[in-house]
């Protein structure tokens, strides 16, 4: 984007639709579940690949984050999330323990 353009959520999230992060993520205690398929994901089988955050500068519902996310097997997905006071527990908690992308390979187990 150029610098005069305003990153939103939805323009960020098509994006990477078209980069092949199609799958959607929603934490439960023991990992991130993606929504299509069922399949269960412990933080061990995560990384992050990318992230947007974006600041509400007069309305703290405004502030949110977005994660590109790849899992074990291919899976490859976004989660997004408020920061803050909104902020959902269980993604922080699942959160904190993924790791930002490195250059190894993902481990291909999910449950």
């Amino acid at each position: 984007m150029g610098a005069t353009e305003i990153e939103t959520v939805a323009g960020v999230m098509d994006d990477l639709a078209r980069q092949g992060f199609t799958e959607h993520f929603t934490a439960v205690d023991d990992g991130l579940r993606a929504e299509e398929s069922g399949k269960i994901f412990p933080a061990s089988r995560l990384a992050i690949a990318e992230y947007h955050r974006f600041e509400g500068v007069s309305d703290p519902g405004d502030m949110a984050i977005v994660y590109a996310i790849e899992a074990g097997g291919g899976v490859r997905g976004t989660l997004t999330d408020a920061f803050g006071v909104y902020a959902d527990p269980r993604v922080g908690a699942v959160m904190r323990e993924v790791a930002l992308r490195t250059n190894s390979p993902i481990p291909s187990t999910a449950r």
